[in-house]
């Protein structure tokens, strides 16, 4: 994996050199000192991996990132200082393209980088979810008996650029629409309630955890809690599944569309931006199901990756820009 390192400081460049340098099958492709050095290096040299700082000069990590997927897309990790201090920046930039964030190592006493180990799994997971796979198609879902016991269900999963893209649907469903919603939003667990907060704060709608157990009601909006598979059961009943290691996207979409296959009440299910397939071979089966199945379009997507191969297998009923989605869950779901 070859990495770029976008940080103004040299002690965080040289931390950050040395981490990576501790991985063998891991090498530093170039070195920019802000956001817009960053952007040219990556148009010269598009490596497997940026790790992007937030607060820099001429640029900052967010317009780099926005710049970057725009120009030449390729995977981002934020590493910042502080991801708790840094909140608002850390979301903004995962609206932008980045997949997730990480706190710099730092340098302790005898010269050992403290925090190493943490951006390295971070780092060779972002690898693992971006790596060609093998996939077969999926079996048919046996067709869904409407049932008017359960609420109606919106299932949304995204990735890169998936905090804005949420938002902005969420933002756009009328307060009426009697039905609940699950977003899988590939984050990793300390964003998560913070990810929460933000849609609330964002939308001007309550979005919660998703809670083991908790029954899902109409108008309820939650998302995926646990670097776990969020699976919904047949009565409408939150569960988190444990995920093999071979399976790299905890929460994965693909998981909670499979588990809705044979939800009694077909809803709408939805596959927004992000690098990779996740969720594809899911919505599939609940088109087979009888579900209403919604593709974001190439045009407005960060990376179409997820949308894209949707669309390819035939897994989407419609390809929408983003501003129309929400007008098209409601026209499925009031």
């Amino acid at each position: 994996m070859r990495v770029g390192i976008v940080n103004d400081l040299a002690v965080a460049c040289e931390a950050l050199r040395r981490a990576v340098a501790r991985d063998p099958g891991m090498s530093v492709a170039w070195v920019a000192h802000d956001g817009a050095q960053a952007v040219e290096c990556a148009r010269r040299d598009r490596p497997d991996l940026i790790l992007m700082d937030l607060i820099m000069p001429r640029m900052d990590g967010v317009e780099a990132t926005r710049r970057i997927m725009r120009a030449t897309p390729c995977p981002i990790l934020v590493v910042t200082a502080t991801v708790t201090g840094n909140a608002s920046l850390v979301y903004e930039a995962l609206g932008a393209g980045a997949l997730d964030a990480v706190n710099t190592p730092t340098f302790a006493p005898g010269a050992r980088v403290e925090g190493a180990e943490e951006l390295l799994e971070r780092m060779r997971r972002v690898g693992r979810a971006h790596a060609p796979r093998r996939h077969g198609p999926e079996p048919d879902a046996a067709p869904a008996r409407p049932s008017g016991e359960v609420p109606r269900i919106v299932a949304i999963g995204a990735s890169t650029g998936g905090p804005r893209a949420v938002a902005d649907v969420l933002s756009a469903l009328p307060g009426t629409l009697e039905a609940a919603i699950v977003v899988v939003q590939h984050l990793s667990a300390p964003f998560m309630q913070g990810y929460a907060d933000w849609l609330t704060a964002e939308t001007g709608r309550a979005v919660t955890l998703a809670r083991r157990g908790q029954a899902l009601r109409a108008r309820d909006i939650v998302v995926a809690g646990e670097e776990r598979h969020l699976v919904v059961g047949p009565d409408a009943r939150v569960d988190y599944r444990d995920a093999g290691e071979e399976q790299v996207h905890r929460p994965s979409v693909d998981e909670l569309f499979a588990s809705l296959a044979s939800y009694p009440r077909p809803g709408v299910a939805v596959l927004l931006t992000g690098m990779g397939r996740d969720g594809a071979d899911g919505l599939l089966r609940l088109r087979r199901a009888g579900w209403h199945t919604i593709a974001q379009d190439e045009r407005t997507s960060i990376v179409w990756g997820m949308p894209g191969a949707a669309r390819h297998i035939g897994a989407a009923a419609e390809t929408l820009p983003i501003e129309g989605i929400a007008a098209a869950i409601a026209a499925r779901s009031m």
